[in-house]
């Protein structure tokens, strides 16, 4: 309960890396088992917040004279430090978050790949451009910003506070991590590992609440650089924080991601069982899931048939199940948004419940959700225009493609898409006229997005973008040194 002084047994797995010494804690309860416990966080002041990006500040000039290179061997050492204790991680992370089990094995080893990948960028990361000419030398090169804010979300919290700590530690960053309230437990331990791999300081943890540790960070002096990943309203207060000392800011928002599948797709099985994935993984709350599903009208009929019986294959229960596809949703806020999302639906659409319950004894006592499929939604309807972000998906049709494109380009958000066709190439070329960071043809998923392409959104879902070299340049500076012996060229230069 909020507010009291933490057991010292909650407390022992989560406290930061560099220590805080928190009035209050908040417990963290497994979204599958109201009864359970799982672990406790601290409450972070806004005056500890700043003690903290203070520290990091202090690391700053040694974190920087590292080489890309020496700054890799820490991020090797940090990964294999914590490959023992995967197993363990991912069944803290799914009593905390709610996912199944694999999905909470599959957050853990990509956490983990990310720092080896980064750390085998060093090379790249390290080299500068250097020209000579008769004018003389110029050398072009990248160095970091300074202490960097990162703000991560409860969906896969280890994967995506990797995503941008890694780059951010190997361009010559101090960190400091603001986890979600929802799933901190995890990843604090997850940090914990990495930080005793780190010189000291150089990666640091505030626990707590995002309008008081989170906006904090945000604002702290130290802070130059800030990496946001969660819904849009969360990323204007982010901007808002940051202008005032025009801090550089990158923000990965919300999606409302359409699949487009064209009148030559395949409805197969394989088909059908790959989008109920694309839509459904971690119980529909991921960013770029898809989120609607717009089919060509000669074959709708078929397409809602085909997969309805796919999602009816889907089973709900608590993520250590084994007899579970999908868990619960993970908080209290995100059932009830999806619960009125669904009295409002079915209002003007046809919702028709899928799946099973793996346990229906227990069911009352988490966040569970059956899965539906939407038919008969307008294109203005909520549940075609918003992010839903929980186990519901509608299916529309369209008569031609270039309806489908206006269709799919009708929203504010422009995280991903995909096209599904017999004719990959045609995909291809249909995939240019989709606004979206990424478009994807014939497959729409976790794992789709790779490092070899650099991820992230257009519109309202987002600023700049992550993955490989991409990532680097958002948390590194351009400097350009320059040696002319000879200015008798320049302007202004005396007769």
């Amino acid at each position: 309960m909020e507010g009291r002084t933490a057991p010292a047994e909650l407390l022992a797995d989560v406290v930061a890396p560099v220590a805080i010494k928190a009035a209050r804690y908040a417990e963290v309860r497994n979204p599958a088992n109201f009864d359970e416990v799982v672990g406790a966080y601290a409450l972070c002041t806004a005056a500890e917040v700043n003690r903290i990006t203070a520290i990091a500040g202090a690391a700053t000039d040694a974190w920087r004279s590292f080489t890309a290179t020496e700054r890799a061997d820490h991020l090797r050492r940090a990964a294999s430090a914590l490959e023992p204790e995967r197993d363990a991680l991912a069944d803290l992370l799914t009593r905390e978050q709610g996912k199944v089990l694999w999905e909470s094995q599959l957050d853990i080893a990509g956490g983990i790949r990310l720092l080896r990948h980064y750390a085998d960028m060093a090379e790249e990361i390290d080299r500068e451009e250097v020209v000579t000419d008769d004018r003389g030398t110029t050398i072009v090169r990248r160095m970091g910003m300074g202490p960097t804010a990162l703000i991560v979300p409860w969906n896969y919290p280890v994967y995506l506070c990797v995503m941008g700590l890694a780059p951010a530690l190997m361009a010559g960053n101090p960190v400091v991590v603001k986890p979600s309230e929802f799933a901190p437990l995890a990843l604090t331990r997850v940090l914990r590992h990495i930080a005793e791999q780190l010189p000291p300081g150089v990666l640091n943890v505030v626990p707590g609440t995002g309008g008081e540790a989170g906006a904090a960070l945000v604002a702290a002096p130290e802070i130059r650089k800030v990496l946001f990943t969660g819904g849009a309203e969360s990323g204007r207060s982010v901007l808002r924080g940051a202008s005032d000392r025009f801090k550089s800011v990158s923000l990965e928002l919300g999606g409302n991601d359409p699949a487009l599948v064209l009148e030559s797709a395949s409805l197969d099985d394989t088909t059908m069982r790959e989008i109920r994935r694309a839509v459904f993984a971690c119980s529909g709350q991921v960013c770029f899931n898809i989120k609607r599903i717009y089919v060509h009208q000669s074959k709708y009929s078929e397409f809602v048939d085909k997969f309805s019986s796919a999602v009816d294959e889907i089973v709900v229960g608590d993520g250590t199940d084994t007899r579970s596809t999908i868990g619960p949703l993970n908080n209290e806020k995100q059932y009830r948004s999806v619960g009125q999302l669904i009295e409002q639906t079915a209002r003007s659409s046809v919702v028709k419940t899928l799946g099973t319950k793996a346990d229906a004894d227990t069911w009352d006592r988490g966040y569970f959700t059956l899965p539906s499929v939407v038919t008969g939604a307008s294109q203005d309807s909520p549940i075609v225009q918003g992010e839903q972000f929980g186990p519901l998906v509608p299916v529309l049709s369209f008569a031609d493609e270039d309806e489908a494109v206006r269709l799919a380009n009708d929203t504010e958000f422009g995280l991903a898409a995909s096209v599904w066709t017999a004719d990959p190439a045609h995909g291809l070329d249909l995939a240019r006229r989709v606004e979206a960071g990424s478009v994807f043809v014939n497959n729409h998923r976790v794992g789709s997005s790779d490092q070899t392409m650099p991820f992230g959104g257009m519109k309202q879902s987002g600023l700049g973008r992550n993955h490989g070299m991409w990532a680097i340049e958002e948390c590194s500076e351009l400097q350009a040194i320059s040696h002319r012996p000879d200015t008798s060229a320049f302007p202004g230069a005396p007769p």
